[in-house]
Order: structure tokens, then sequence, then C-alpha cells
């Protein structure tokens, strides 16, 4: 392996570990603290569940754990009400304990269950078909262990550990803010120089680092539900508010950026003119990206980032008002878009960002 490429990795699994690292620190503790309670403190049988749940409750997904606990505790619920009906009826056994688990499973599809309830509800009525005949309390023990673990990991996640949110928030952004405002210099250069393999790797590298931007948006969600659930972050409410809102723009500006991507690559292959200005909006576009998310950082109104994505207006204006051909005035038009979303990211309303960029009010 090459030495940029090992220092690459090495620099992106230390940023995963920085960013997930509380999440693990939670984890652990909400575990322990639950099979104390469960089985220590209550005696409970089955108190293995209760660690269980904490974990899932909190490394299932790093936003909306309010909801995810729900979605637990409904999954278990439907699966030993469902469970324990079918086999008061027909007994346990294999092709009872596979009915038990497709009936638990339509069941929680019936009350409009999500994935994670049908799968809870499923591994239920499994440990219900194959060991109650052993255990005849389990269902109990599974419901009240189960709750105990989520009650836990929600304490930990909000009231005992809870994260810094506006950190989570800068650790997470930095690094896709960063990869954002590198692929748009690297189009931009691509079309100055009518560099159509360029053009085609930078949106690749857009198309390819869409897990990375969805990682980024549940971090941020993360954050925000910490504000708004933990007494001690409370604090932090106003500065988040600004943070989700800039947040959801920016994906819409990263999708457009990504479609800008796609007709550079057009319009270098069909050998289209176009004027300087046309990449020079590109590379304004870029570091305005960069600017605001330093002005967030340095907890500053974004009036540097505002003033650069107006910079790049005046650019894609002026190679408007030139001749371009099919494949420039998409891409002009695409670029419009994303200075829009990235002005209403920097707190510009919408109907004002898209005159601005001579969009009509409707545009999105």
């Amino acid at each position: 392996m090459r030495p940029e490429l090992l220092r690459r990795e090495g620099r992106q699994a230390y940023e995963r570990l920085r960013n997930y690292l509380v999440i693990a620190v939670q984890a652990g503790v909400a575990a322990g603290l639950s099979w104390f309670i469960a089985n220590d403190v209550l005696q409970h049988s089955q108190a293995l569940f209760a660690p269980a749940a904490s974990i899932g409750t909190i490394a299932a997904a790093h936003g909306n754990r309010i909801r995810r606990a729900v979605e637990l505790i409904a999954g278990v619920v439907v699966g030993v009400l469902t469970g324990q009906l079918i086999i008061e009826v027909i007994g346990t056994g294999p092709v009872q304990t596979g009915l038990i688990v497709a009936f638990a499973i339509s069941s929680a599809a019936v009350i409009r269950g999500n994935g994670a309830v049908m799968v809870h509800a499923g591994s239920t009525a499994v440990l219900l078909g194959t060991l109650t005949a052993e255990q005849p309390h389990l269902a109990a023990a599974r419901t009240v262990n189960g709750l105990i673990g989520v009650l836990v990991a929600v304490a930990v996640a909000l009231l005992v550990l809870p994260a810094n949110p506006v950190r989570v928030v800068h650790r997470a952004a930095g690094p896709t803010l960063d990869l954002f405002a590198r692929n748009l210099t690297a189009v931009a250069q691509a079309l100055k120089q009518r560099d159509l393999q360029q053009a085609e790797n930078a949106w690749q590298r857009l198309v390819a680092a869409e897990e990375e931007r969805n990682q980024t948006v549940e971090m941020v969600a993360a954050a925000a539900e910490i504000v708004k659930l933990s007494p001690w972050r409370r604090r932090q409410v106003t500065v988040m508010r600004r943070y989700e809102h800039a947040s959801e723009h920016l994906q819409h500006a990263y999708s457009n950026s990504r479609e800008v991507a796609h007709w550079i690559a057009s319009t270098v292959r069909q050998r289209e003119p176009f004027p300087p200005s046309l990449p020079a909006s590109i590379e304004h576009l870029g570091q305005a990206v960069r600017l605001l998310h330093r002005d967030y950082l340095a907890g500053r109104e974004p009036d540097l980032a505002r003033a650069r994505a107006c910079q790049a207006v005046e650019d894609v204006d002026r190679a408007c008002a030139e001749e371009l051909e099919f494949c420039g005035r998409v891409l002009a038009s695409r670029l419009r878009l994303a200075i829009s979303d990235v002005l209403q990211a920097t707190g510009v309303p919408k109907a004002e960002a898209n005159h601005t960029v001579g969009l009509s009010s409707g545009a999105t």
C-alpha cells in the first residue's frame, strides 16, 4: 500500500474512532448498569436481555434513540403476545417455531411496525418457541429485562454521559464538507482544462461519498436529539437549530453538486464551448462551502460564505450572458440550484436565495 494511501486510511480510521468513541463508552456503561440492575438488584431470570436491549438502543442508530427504544419494546411485546398465543394453542417445536415467527412478523407489519419492530418481534418469537418448554416464564422476563435495558440506555445517553452535541457535529461535518469542497474544486479544474477523466473521477467520488454523507446526517440528528432531551445540553439549542437548518440545505446542495459534476463531464465530452466564468463559479461555490464550515466552527455569522456564494452567482450570470449550448445551460441551471442551497444553509430565506441566484420562488 502506498504511503499516502496508508496515511489517508489512518486519518479516516482516527476520525471514525473520534466520532464513535462516545457511543462505545455509553454502550459499555449502559450494558454494565442494566446487567447489574436486572441480575444483581432485581435477580431476574434471563438478565442477559437487559444489556442486549441497552446496546441495541444506543448502537443501533445514532439519532432518534427514543424512537428506537419504542421500536424495540414494541417488537418484544408483539413477539411475546403472538408467540404465547400460538404456543398455548399448538405447543412448541420446529414447525411451531416457524409459525410463531411468521405470525409475529406479520402482526408487526399489520400494526405498521418497521424493520426494527419486525426484527425484535421475530427474535422474541424464536426464543419463545425454542425455550418456553424449559423456561415457562421467559416471556415476562424478556419483556421486563428489555424494558430495563432500554430505560438504562436512554438515561445513560441523555443524563449520565450525554455527548457534547456541538462537538459531535463539528467532528462529523468537517470531513464531509471538506470532501464536498475538494471535489467541487476538482470538477472546476476538470472543466477549465477539459479533462474528461478528472471530471468523471470527481463525479464518481461524489457518488461514492453518499454513505459518508448519510452518516453525517445521522450524527447531526443524534446531536439535535441530545439537545432536545438532555437537560445538561439544553443551552445549546439555538446553535443546534442553526446546524440542523444548514445540514438540511447542504444535503440538497450536495445532490445538486453531484448533478453539476455529471453535466461537467457531459460538457467536456461533447466539446461544447463555455466562458471562463463558468468554472470560476464552481470554484467560488466550493470556497463558500469551506468558509461556511469555518464560520460555524468559529461561532460567527457566515458572512464570508454568503459573499463567496454571491460571487459564484455573478460568475454564472456572466456565463449565461454568453452563448451556452445544451449541456452548458443545464450545468448552469444545476449550479444555480446548488448556490441557492448554500445560501439557504447560511441562513438566507428560501425566497431571497432563489431571487439572488435568478430562480423562481418555488424552485428547490
